[in-house]
């Protein structure tokens, strides 16, 4: 069974921390990589998927807009990787997802919302190596002369110059790195997923690889317990989101009531 039901703060730490242990470098550094969802009904998909209607057709317009708009100063290289993570670092719709290496920063953006509390959560977990070992040879073998188990941007724009291009490859998903444009991409410890298929979901891409993942659930009656020993542990918006809005954000967590939830955790 890829879905694995915790009842426990205990059982949450095992099944998020089980198989991190890398006999090749013996330290204990997963190879999967997470996404924390406040509602386990909630599919894998990307900002421009929500859109609707025709939106694979949008992302070109989406993008040169954003170009237009946006100060040439805000990238570090002029290239459609460079352009697509910082627009979804900014909240454009684009056609990828967040995920991070950190389970406890997983752990927090599936109890952040309080409106969310009579729902159970999830925590996606992926093998990012084993996802790599799929991809096509030229992109493989770029990783393995590089010695490296991720993609940056500049590993991508030099096998894949444009999305253009990349629309015209087989469909497969792979994980990389964006650059590090601010202390919330570093705090969050973020990287992101695309695939060459924009219309691919990747739940239905993982349904079909059964062996790449699994899928943590969270209970809705044990998420005030988690978000308590998160904040203790200092994984919160104040890190997570540095300024003034990431403090306003844990401030009102903070006070806000049980009484107040959507659901009663007593």
């Amino acid at each position: 069974m890829n879905e694995i039901r915790i009842n426990t703060w205990n059982e949450l730490q095992e099944a998020v921390f089980a198989d991190s242990y890398n006999e090749r470098i013996g330290r204990h550094r997963s190879q999967f990589v997470f996404r924390g969802l406040s509602d386990t009904d909630y599919h894998l998909l990307t900002a421009l998927q929500r859109l609707g209607g025709d939106y694979p057709a949008f992302e070109h317009h989406l993008l040169r807009n954003f170009k237009k708009y946006a100060h040439q100063g805000m990238v570090e290289a002029d290239t459609d990787w460079h352009w697509l993570s910082v627009a979804q670092h900014h909240g454009l719709p684009t056609r990828l997802l967040d995920w991070t290496y950190s389970p406890l920063i997983a752990m927090h953006f599936a109890t952040a919302n309080l409106e969310q509390y009579d729902k159970d959560g999830a925590i996606w977990c992926v093998h990012f190596g084993k996802v790599h070992q799929l991809l096509p040879d030229e992109l493989l073998n770029a990783l393995n002369a590089e010695g490296a188990d991720m993609f940056t941007v500049d590993m991508i724009e030099d096998k894949i110059p444009s999305i253009r291009k990349f629309n015209t490859m087989q469909s497969f998903p792979f994980f990389f790195e964006p650059p590090s444009m601010d202390k919330r991409i570093m705090n969050q410890y973020a990287l992101f997923s695309i695939n060459s298929d924009v219309k691919m979901e990747f739940n239905d891409w993982l349904t079909d690889h059964p062996d790449l993942w699994k899928k943590i659930i969270i209970p809705a009656n044990l998420k005030w317990e988690i978000r308590d020993k998160l904040d203790q542990a200092n994984v919160s918006e104040r890190v997570l989101f540095p300024g003034l809005e990431g403090i306003s954000q844990f401030l009102k967590r903070q006070y806000t009531q049980k009484d107040a939830l959507p659901f009663n955790q007593e």
